[in-house]
């Protein structure tokens, strides 16, 4: 789609995950846990499975894994434990009514943070194939870029920035078979240089304008010719 817009052999590639103000602000979507509209979560709204779908509909082991994979949570089995035994009584429908639960489920209580915060990272995540489309997304980038040019992407938490990370040193590399192996048999070459060993944060002052910065992380990569 990109080369037939004339997007092509470019100079550099911006690849920002972050979410939309917009839809998070968007009751109806459903992304927050304040929100008291429908338990959604889809940014595409061609997608068939909402949050409602899974949270109402999975089978617990798998929702577990679903909250401990895409978020982390700690608590992710009790968590999931609970809501097989509240959603036989009463399905959940609005996202407030998840946050609600999972924070009254919850016994350790993160600072700064609403307790639901990564059970509902997992849920949107998991809905969207966020990460499946973010590998997907840095090969189609890169094969769009001119030698010497730029792929920078700003990843919001460890997943994507995990992602990220490995794509970057996997493609700076000329050999990306299994160490056992006394001699190369991938035939992989290089394609990229990785600019930045590590993620750059936000300043101190750019956090204190938009708290939202504070999770961001910066990774750089060149084309090779």
């Amino acid at each position: 789609m990109a080369r037939a817009h004339g997007l092509d052999q470019l100079d550099g590639v911006l690849l920002d995950l972050g979410l939309s103000s917009i839809q998070l602000a968007d009751d109806e979507r459903g992304f927050s846990f304040r929100s008291p509209g429908p338990l959604d979560m889809r940014a595409d709204p061609d997608l068939r499975v909402t949050a409602a779908d899974i949270v109402n509909g999975t089978e617990v082991t798998e929702l577990a894994r679903i909250f401990a994979t895409y978020g982390e949570e700690p608590e992710a089995l009790r968590v999931a434990r609970a809501i097989g035994r509240r959603r036989v009584k009463t399905p959940f429908q609005t996202a407030d009514d998840l946050g609600r639960f999972v924070s009254g489920v919850k016994t350790k209580r993160p600072r700064n943070t609403d307790p639901s915060t990564r059970v509902f990272q997992a849920l949107r995540i998991e809905v969207n194939g966020e990460l499946d489309n973010l590998t997907q997304v840095l090969e189609r980038a890169v094969s769009l870029l001119a030698p010497g040019g730029r792929l920078a992407v700003i990843s919001f938490h460890s997943l994507e920035d995990r992602i990220v990370k490995t794509f970057f040193n996997r493609e700076s590399r000329d050999c990306i078979c299994p160490p056992h192996l006394p001699t190369c048999v991938c035939g992989h070459r290089a394609g990229l240089r990785v600019v930045t060993r590590r993620p750059i944060s936000s300043a101190v002052a750019e956090t204190a304008r938009n708290p939202r910065a504070r999770s961001a992380g910066l990774r750089v990569a060149e084309k090779l010719a």
